[in-house]
């Protein structure tokens, strides 16, 4: 794989130093304050919306973790070291770390999130896709993941976001009908 993602890796991370500041802001977002209250304020704002916008931040909230962890288990089990733990020339534009990059956390979440939109939200899930693309591009860029290990995280968090998903339907589904026959039962009786 790595014969296929180091000229990508270098591509991407040799981009220009002016774009820096946006690809750095995506591939860390989620530790600064004020992207923290807005995605908090968004999410309750769709609690209080659409019955889809409901299950879209739901779902989102369940996939979201899941994911994570997954990703984090990956890299215990099978792990493989991040572009600067083995490559002297890396640009990094991030803080480095020591855990093993197998799979992009940062994008697995972030398509975990944009499954769970897109589903329940339809086109309106489009902006996550694009976020979700696009962090992950940032953490290549960043330094801190081969394009494999992005590509990996981008398939965890699309396969949490559709088990989540259709988990949360056949749920609801068995629901319905287990709660049918009560109601069914009930009319005959009066």
């Amino acid at each position: 794989m790595h014969r296929v993602d180091l000229p990508i890796f270098y591509w991407v991370n040799r981009w220009p130093e002016a774009w820096a500041t946006f690809f750095r802001f995506l591939s860390e977002a989620t530790n600064y304050a004020g992207v923290k209250i807005f995605l908090v304020t968004l999410l309750l704002t769709m609690m209080f919306r659409s019955r889809n916008a409901r299950l879209a931040a739901i779902q989102a909230l369940v996939a979201f973790p899941i994911a994570n962890e997954i990703t984090d288990v990956l890299k215990q089990q099978l792990p493989d070291p991040r572009p600067f733990q083995v490559l002297p020339d890396v640009i990094m534009r991030v803080g480095g770390t020591d855990s093993m990059g197998t799979a992009s956390a940062h994008s697995a979440n972030m398509a975990a999130v944009a499954v769970a939109m897109t589903l329940n939200l339809k086109w309106w899930g489009a902006p996550w896709i694009i976020i979700a693309v696009l962090t992950g591009i940032s953490r290549i860029y960043c330094g801190a993941h081969f394009p494999g290990q992005v590509l990996w995280g981008w398939c965890v968090g699309i396969a949490v976001g559709f088990a989540v998903h259709f988990l949360w339907r056949a749920i609801e589904t068995w629901r319905r009908q287990r709660s049918e026959p009560a109601t069914a039962g009930s009319n005959h009786a009066e």
